[in-house]
């Protein structure tokens, strides 16, 4: 699926069989910036404070490598805990969460559910030094949304950020064995709602009349602290995205005349969102292999050339 929105109107929407307007498609890591939507409409009501040690709000946590670590550690990608993020590697810490998950087969060996499996983290460096993606860390964000609302992730999700944005239809996301929400890659959508939802953080978290999460939560994204640039630039992922950052679960990339957010998923899931130039676009795809920079780098000069065409 393809979608172009400018000034709030399709512009482009493409579809190949079997994608239709009615199907929903998994978003994998889209999902996290949907979960940072959440944390920051918590955030908000005061329910969740992204600078508390993570343990305030699930104690459990005070025994495995995220001990110490604040909420805000997690929303950057800057927890110090052992995770690799080695997608064809079957032994890689993702691998091991994702058959705990029931997204494979379990090992022996595997822990049953993703909370006992987090359970599992050790540390191997510091908290809120480099930047590292690991999948986990909104898998303890989702843990401490959860405990903090005192409700279930999909139902977050739903009163929080999909029925206001006006979704037309329901999404669905993916459940481990013991029905704990998949926060870091689980949500399936169609595509026009997964633009509705990039409309919402273009207009910096406004929906109509209403504030849905504080504007402040898109605003530290566009202008992050200067910590938060230099831990990307010391990471393996600068070479790929020069001069981007990474804040509150969103990759940003530098944007002339002002940065561009992206949210992204393995095997080509993307929502670009250029404010400046009243842009938003979605690309759903099932690519080969889960990454793939050469294709990345192209949806982003494309959908780059469509906002400055339209603009």
């Amino acid at each position: 699926g393809f979608l172009a929105l400018h000034g709030g109107q399709i512009v482009t929407e493409i579809y190949t069989p079997p994608m239709n307007r009615r199907r929903r498609h998994l978003v994998m890591s889209v999902t996290k910036s949907i979960v940072s939507t959440v944390a920051a409409s918590l955030s908000g009501d005061g329910l969740l404070d992204p600078e508390a040690p993570v343990e305030n709000y699930v104690p459990e946590l005070a025994q495995c490598g995220y001990a110490g670590a604040a909420v805000r550690t997690m929303l950057d990608m800057r927890s110090g805990i052992r995770f690799h993020e080695t997608y064809l590697d079957p032994s890689s810490e993702v691998r091991v969460m994702e058959r705990s998950m029931g997204w494979a087969p379990r090992n022996h060996g595997d822990p049953l559910g993703m909370y006992p499996y987090i359970l599992t983290i050790e540390p191997e460096g510091a908290h809120n030094d480099v930047f590292d993606y690991r999948s986990i860390d909104t898998d303890v964000i989702g843990w401490a949304c959860e405990r903090a609302a005192g409700q279930r992730m999909a139902d977050l999700i739903s009163e929080r950020i999909w029925q206001p944005i006006g979704a037309f239809h329901d999404a669905e996301i993916t459940a481990d064995p013991l029905g704990v929400a998949i926060h870091d890659g689980g949500l399936s959508a169609t595509l026009r709602d997964l633009g509705r939802f990039g409309l919402m953080l273009k207009d910096h978290g406004r929906v109509g009349e209403r504030q849905l999460i504080p504007a402040s939560w898109i605003e530290t994204c566009f202008a992050p602290p200067a910590d938060v640039r230099d831990a990307f630039a010391r990471s393996v992922n600068e070479p790929y995205l020069p001069g981007a950052w990474y804040r509150n679960q969103f990759w940003m990339i530098p944007g002339d005349p002002s940065p561009v957010m992206l949210c992204l998923g393995i095997h080509g899931q993307m929502i670009y969102v250029d404010p400046a130039r009243d842009f938003v676009g979605v690309k759903l795809s099932a690519w080969p292999l889960p990454q793939d920079s050469e294709k990345l780098l192209a949806t982003i000069a494309c959908f780059g050339e469509i906002a400055r065409t339209l603009a």
